[in-house]
């Protein structure tokens, strides 16, 4: 028999089992009405996901009960430590299927930034920053938050200190990275929210600057709402040959499918495709191997 992390919980001569969410203290549930692109799962829970019990601990008590469909699809991929370019509404539990994650591959024991997440606003930095501490508040890892409008010196006088997950925008990450005060030469992890606007003019050339500090290997997850054609343009440039996960999370005006499809083919070519696709949300398209009435779940591709 295999065993799993979620078995061995259940062993009975396991002191731990279930008892540990006895402990946590949640949030009153909330009730309020939820529709499909939330509540349309294929059934995943987050014990499932072989996560740290420190990190679990974070998600229960911050309220979470199951995955919504974009962290039942985004969050075993990232673990796997690939490339990810996700698009789904506002609302449908986004931040967290790159916080956990992202969170979930720290060493707190290292010294080192290990996630850096980058948005385009203060107001969603301090959000993003906030749901960090949140889930991790059982791990004991440091959060910090960076934007322009605060004073450079704080920032400074903070990365002397140990800070694993570093959320901020561009141009305060690059200044502090140009520096030398921000390294990021071992940071594994590299977030992208709200692509689209970070991958704007405004913010484009930055963007690239920011790339050449991190390791080569990094793994980068771009989430976004929406998805212009220069969101193709980024990802096909700087790592064309890598595994693409387009996660798609729309409801639809007709009986859909609930997609997933894999397959080997041109990347350049599979993403026009995908995003002039996903533009159209009344449309149903790619292979699907599960049927879900009124949603268009997700395509998987690999290039």
């Amino acid at each position: 028999m295999v065993l799993t992390w979620r078995s061995l919980l259940r062993t009975p001569s396991s002191n731990t089992s279930d008892s540990w969410k006895a402990a946590l203290r949640p949030p009153p549930k909330d009730l309020r009405p939820q529709t499909e692109d939330v509540t349309a799962t294929r059934g995943l829970e987050f014990e499932d996901m072989d996560l740290r019990r420190e990190l679990l601990m974070g998600i229960f008590e911050a309220g979470f009960e199951k995955p919504s469909p974009i962290q039942e699809e985004a969050i075993p991929t990232a673990l796997t430590k690939r490339d990810i370019l996700a698009r789904a509404k506002n609302g449908t539990g986004k931040t967290a299927a790159f916080v956990i994650p992202s969170l979930q591959q720290v060493d707190v024991n290292k010294r080192k930034i290990q996630a850096l997440l980058l948005v385009p606003t203060r107001e969603l930095a301090l959000q993003t920053s906030q749901v960090c501490k949140t889930l991790g508040k059982h791990m004991g890892l440091q959060v910090m938050v960076t934007t322009g409008g605060t004073t450079l010196k704080d920032d400074i006088l903070r990365l002397s200190e140990s800070v694993h997950v570093l959320v901020g925008t561009p141009g305060r990450i690059l200044d502090l990275a140009g520096k030398g005060v921000a390294d990021l030469s071992e940071c594994p992890v590299f977030v992208m929210d709200e692509a689209d606007k970070l991958l704007s003019a405004e913010f484009s050339p930055v963007m690239e600057q920011l790339l050449s500090f991190l390791p080569v290997d990094r793994q980068v997850m771009l989430f976004s709402a929406t998805f212009p054609m220069i969101v193709k343009d980024f990802k096909v440039g700087n790592f064309p040959t890598t595994y693409l996960l387009m996660l798609i999370v729309a409801r639809t005006n007709t009986c859909a499918h609930h997609m997933r499809s894999t397959s080997w083919m041109n990347l350049p070519f599979v993403v026009s495709l995908s995003i002039m696709l996903m533009s159209r949300s009344d449309k149903k398209f790619t292979v699907s191997t599960h049927s879900s009435p009124r949603y268009v779940r997700y395509a998987m591709i690999m290039s």
